[in-house]
This record gives structure tokens, sequence and C-alpha cells, in this order.
């Protein structure tokens, strides 16, 4: 890898994304519309928006940076854009890098909207810092982007790419502690949902803002999430393919 033509695949992107209003809005605003929906759904409810928040600002990242990101990299193969680049001196791992650092910067606002959207106008209460809220978050989303990278290797169409959510989001979102907690599980699903990435993700958001000081599982949780993102992004590089077959 070449730092230069890794950071000239990240700005190559960003201008993209600049252009691009429609995919700019669905990254940096979807995300607080739909926290904005949730809250007023459940506001004045016995639930309420404290208890559902910190888990939906590790969700919603997650999903649009994988949906947004998958799309992405595979309209770049199948237009022979990827092929072209990688006939150059750039390689799979440049690309990838360039991809995810600017999807990472795109997530890191992403995310400080979302985050500052909840805690100053949804009045998201937390116990620890904002800042680690946002820190989670963007791990969140670069998992999103580095998943969305992977998976963009075995799908053939735009179509395809947005299927396999089914196989690889949404059991993560019935399984992370969403819905019950994952120790209420059955012995088994509790077993899968503990080497699933967005279970610490979810839980790292929990512990921030129910806890004041920031332990040793808080950066645990964080750290997991991280080392998925890279291993997602290494063997996205491995199973990278020039073109659509």
């Amino acid at each position: 890898m070449s730092a230069r033509i890794t950071m000239a695949v990240a700005v190559r992107v960003l201008t993209q994304l600049r252009r691009d209003r429609r995919t700019l809005a669905m990254l940096l605003v979807l995300p607080c519309l739909i926290l904005t929906l949730l809250w007023w759904m459940f506001n004045g409810s016995s639930l309420g928006f404290s208890s559902l928040g910190p888990p939906l600002l590790a969700l919603i990242p997650f999903i649009v940076m994988f949906l947004v990101t998958s799309v992405t990299t595979l309209r770049e193969r199948s237009s022979g854009t990827l092929e072209r680049l990688l006939a150059m001196p750039t390689g799979k791992g440049d690309f990838l890098g360039g991809y995810a650092i600017a999807f990472g910067l795109v997530a890191t606002v992403q995310s400080a909207l979302a985050v500052l959207l909840s805690v100053w106008f949804l009045g998201l209460d937390i116990s620890g810092p904002v800042w680690m809220l946002v820190v989670v978050a963007v791990a969140d989303a670069v998992l999103g982007t580095a998943l969305g990278l992977f998976v963009s290797a075995f799908a053939r169409t735009e179509f395809q790419a947005v299927q396999f959510m089914p196989l690889l989001v949404i059991p993560q979102i019935l399984l992370c502690g969403l819905f019950i907690a994952r120790d209420a599980m059955p012995r088994a699903l509790e077993l899968i949902s503990d080497v699933l990435p967005l279970s610490y993700a979810v839980d790292a958001m929990t512990k921030v803002t129910t806890q004041p000081e920031l332990g040793s599982g808080t950066w645990g949780d964080l750290a997991i999430v991280v080392c998925f993102a890279l291993a997602a992004l290494a063997l996205g590089a491995a199973t990278l393919r020039r073109r659509t077959a």
C-alpha cells in the first residue's frame, strides 16, 4: 500500500460524494430524520426514547453505511472504474483503504450529527461523556462500511448487494439485545450473539449512556468492534475482484 495513492482514492471518493447530493443527504440527513421519527413515536410512552436511543445510535449508522458502501463499491466495479484503477499502481489495499478513510470521515460527521441531535434536542439522557458516544457511533459506522466493502466482492448487481442485508445485518439486529437482553435469550442464540460485532457495538453504547465512568468493559467492546472492522477490510482486500463476471 502507498499512503499517497490511498489518500488520492479517498479524495476522489469524497469529491464524488460532494457532487452526489442524494447520497450525501442519505448519509448525513437520513439518520437524523429516523432518530427524530422514533423519538416522536415513543414520546410519552412508558418505554421512552432514552432506553432505545443508545442501541439506535449503534444500529442506524451501521445500516446506512453498509448499504451505501456496498452499492457504491459494486458500481465502481460494474462500470469498469475499479479495473482501470487497479491497472495503474493502485493496489487493492489502496482502493479499500481510500474508501474506508473517505467513508470513515463521512461516518464521523454523520455520527456527530446523530449524537448531538439525540442529546441536545431529543433529550437522550447519558451518564458518560458525549465524545465517547460519538467515538462508538463512528466505530459502528466504520464497521458497516467495512462489511459493505467486503460483501460487494460477492455481488454482481446492486440488487444482490442489498440482498446481503438479510444474511449479515438483520440477524445482528435481532440478536444484539435491542428487543430482548442477550442473557435472556435461549443459550444457543446467546452464543451466536457473542460472535456478532453489532452486539458489542450496542453494549458499548449502552454502557456509555448508563455508566458515568469509562470502564474496561466499554473500551473492550469498542476494541472488538474495531477488530471486526479491520478483519472485514482485510477479507475485502483478499476477495476484491477487478470487475463483475
